[in-house]
């Protein structure tokens, strides 16, 4: 799965209130949609499946999914929702506006439905600290309309605030399995930026300030980075080398020491074992 091409991209958020006893019926989202019952109680019908909602249900229904609303008839639901594509799409050609419903399977658009995320996501789940949620969605309220020259810097803003929204959303409902330990992306982030300015600290410095152990420490960056912290290091420092050696014609010798290699030796030893090439050979090819 490339990962690249998941970018969230929020087409219309709002909240709506429904009447008592209202009924939305046999509604297939082109988008994927995420609702949050703000207040009052209702049912969702979706592929056989019931939900009885009150406040604090958390639904999301992939696009295409068939679902069915009904709102109390005493105390119906408000819904505060976002309609968004994991990987956005440009319906000007087929839609008058970015998120469209529709009421007819036989009528529905295939080629314009949102792709399906990765990972299972649940369909119903209680959230505790529901303002904390409101206040999330109010930040990306946005209407169902195209974007143009007037709306572009504040679409630049609203699509900030739903990135925003997504990773709360995603660490919420995926396992564990999914989603690294939060601790250890502030943690990666202090390390790129040491270095970057060439001022790496011992390993431990870092997952003592977290308060983990080591055998943890490497388990949580391996899970997040794919790679064992020493790895990461190398690999990012030879990236930066490499760099260097596209761009610039400084030598290999000043690269090496740039990057904080022992010796030249060993940067060009390292340089082979993860590229392949020497960096001569590789500054070679990247020029011919």
């Amino acid at each position: 799965m490339d990962f690249t091409v998941f970018r969230p991209y929020v087409n219309y958020a709002t909240r709506y209130a429904f009447s008592k006893g209202q009924e939305n019926c046999n509604r297939h989202g082109y988008s994927s949609a995420i609702y949050l019952i703000s207040e009052g109680k209702g049912v969702l019908h979706t592929c056989g499946r019931t939900y009885e909602t009150g406040q604090g249900s958390l639904l999301y229904i992939p696009a295409g999914q068939p679902h069915d609303w009904i709102a109390d008839s005493q105390d119906p639901m408000v819904h505060i929702c976002c309609y968004f594509d994991w990987v956005y799409r440009d319906r000007h050609a087929n839609f008058s506006s970015p998120s469209h419903i529709c009421y007819d399977a036989d009528l529905l658009l295939c080629n314009q439905l949102d792709i399906a995320f990765p990972y299972p996501i649940p369909e119903h789940l209680k959230v505790e600290k529901l303002h904390i949620w409101i206040d999330h969605f109010e930040k990306f309220y946005v209407e169902n309309n195209f974007v143009n020259e007037r709306t572009y810097m504040s679409n630049i803003r609203t699509q900030s605030h739903f990135l925003q929204f997504i990773d709360f959303f995603l660490s919420f409902v995926l396992k564990d399995d999914h989603v690294p330990d939060p601790r250890i992306y502030k943690l990666l982030r202090q390390l790129d930026q040491d270095l970057l300015h060439g001022k790496l600290l011992p390993l431990e410095t870092y997952y003592r300030e977290l308060r983990i152990s080591r055998g943890y420490f490497f388990e949580l960056f391996k899970h997040a980075t794919g790679l064992p912290p020493i790895q990461y290091i190398n690999q990012f420092r030879i990236n930066r080398a490499k760099d260097d050696l596209r761009n610039s014609t400084i030598s290999v010798t000043e690269i090496a020491e740039k990057h904080r290699f022992s010796s030249v030796h060993y940067f060009s030893k390292l340089f082979r074992q993860l590229t392949g090439k020497s960096p001569r050979e590789f500054r070679d090819e990247v020029h011919m």
